[in-house]
């Protein structure tokens, strides 16, 4: 292998299954809402029960959704709705641009 590798722990994007460091990562987490259950960004990583790791790109979480991988990763049966950990991981990558200085957001 011509990369080292990362220091520290770590995980495995659940979209695009690359292997990178858990500071890189996003984890995402099942909470009960109103009493149903939804998928949320811990930004802290520190929620309880299972975490899925996703890379901050939309692109892995459309791939993760194809893939029904944050299903298999959380253990849940029941249909979880992406869109809202979709919307989070757009509004930073726009966020990141901008802190950048970085011009034209394509999305």
């Amino acid at each position: 292998m011509s990369e080292a590798a990362p220091a520290g722990p770590v995980r495995m994007c659940v979209g695009c299954r690359g292997r990178d460091a858990r500071s890189t990562l996003l984890r995402v987490v099942v909470i009960a809402r109103e009493g149903s259950p939804s998928l949320v960004i811990d930004r802290a990583r520190c929620l309880p029960g299972r975490g899925a790791w996703v890379h901050a790109r939309v692109e892995c979480v459309d791939l993760a959704v194809r893939r029904k991988a944050f299903g298999r990763a959380l253990r849940a049966t029941i249909g979880l709705d992406p869109a809202e950990v979709r919307e989070q991981i757009v509004k930073l990558a726009v966020q990141e641009q901008l802190d950048t200085g970085a011009e034209g957001v394509g999305r």
